[in-house]
């Protein structure tokens, strides 16, 4: 069987599966924000505690640490522990760094689970920060056991004239956090979570903050060439999921299959979900997320 059609099985496969076999998620409120001292500041995060395996979950540019509320519940019932942080410049995490590329979010990470004396974990990584768990993995293999990469942005591709030119204009000014929100609302095209519109005040309120659309806009400049460069030296076990609408991609089965065949594994695609699957749909990403957790407890 062709990458292609092992690609196209997978979506097939995933697309109806119920969380009734996971048993159904209940309503947990989110755990207190605790902070973690490091040299340029502290980083936010958040930890339900427990003694089963920890999943570290770390969102990507232009969002919070809150990205991963539905799936939290989901793993916390399974019995897992899980701890959600801000990266650098975002949500309670100190705004101005003087580096905010992956690689250090990555170790921001390792700091965070030596602090948690918990280690190897499972990385979650969305989007940008996808690079930071394949970077924590690169940096200290025996404290990751896995990782989890859900619309993984792992190196450049040329936009187009006028995305560049949007992207300039819509920084350049008291509308800023209006473009941000716009494009954000954009990465979501098929459906939107129950929470959404809370979700986005509560994002708008993070970026008016002084200094934290200074941070991503440094983030949106940095080139992921280090990152693209780690990717096939890769030598833990690997989840990669894909939403098939997701706009950040002129073709998103192609990032995935290129990504998984470097990581050695297949892609995990999401059939209708956009940037953000594992809001988006929970109901298909938890049981594939939870399969893979599984199959690692037992190795």
């Amino acid at each position: 069987m062709d990458t292609s059609s092992k690609c196209l099985l997978t979506t097939a496969m995933v697309s109806p599966l119920s969380l009734a076999a996971h048993g159904a998620a209940v309503s947990l409120p989110p755990p207190p924000t605790q902070f973690l001292p490091v040299a340029e500041g502290h980083i936010a995060y958040d930890d339900t505690g427990g003694r089963g395996p920890l999943v570290l979950a770390i969102p990507g540019m232009g969002d919070l640490r809150s990205e991963y509320r539905a799936l939290r519940p989901l793993l916390q019932q399974a019995g897992y522990r899980v701890v959600t942080m801000d990266i650098r410049g975002h949500g309670e995490t100190t705004v101005r760094w003087h580096d905010y590329s992956a690689h250090a979010v990555g170790r921001d990470a390792l700091a965070l689970i030596a602090h948690l004396n918990a280690g190897p974990v499972v990385i979650l990584g969305n989007s940008f920060a996808a690079g930071s768990a394949l970077w924590a993995a690169h940096d200290a293999p025996t404290q990751v056991r896995a990782v989890a990469l859900l619309g993984p942005v792992v190196r450049d591709s040329e936009p187009l004239w006028f995305a560049k030119a949007a992207v300039a204009i819509g920084f350049a000014g008291p509308w800023r956090v209006a473009f941000w929100l716009a494009f954000w609302n954009s990465l979501f095209p098929s459906h939107k979570p129950a929470d959404h519109n809370q979700a986005k005040t509560a994002l708008a309120a993070n970026l008016r903050e002084p200094g934290r659309m200074e941070a991503l806009r440094t983030m949106i400049g940095l080139s992921k060439a280090d990152t693209a460069a780690i990717v096939t030296l890769s030598r833990v076990p690997a989840l990669v999921v894909m939403g098939t609408h997701d706009p950040d991609f002129a073709d998103p089965a192609a990032e995935a299959r290129w990504l998984a065949q470097a990581l050695h594994t297949e892609p995990l695609m999401v059939e209708g979900a956009g940037h953000y699957p594992h809001l988006e749909m929970p109901q298909r990403v938890a049981p594939a997320l939870l399969d893979f957790l599984v199959r690692l407890d037992a190795k």
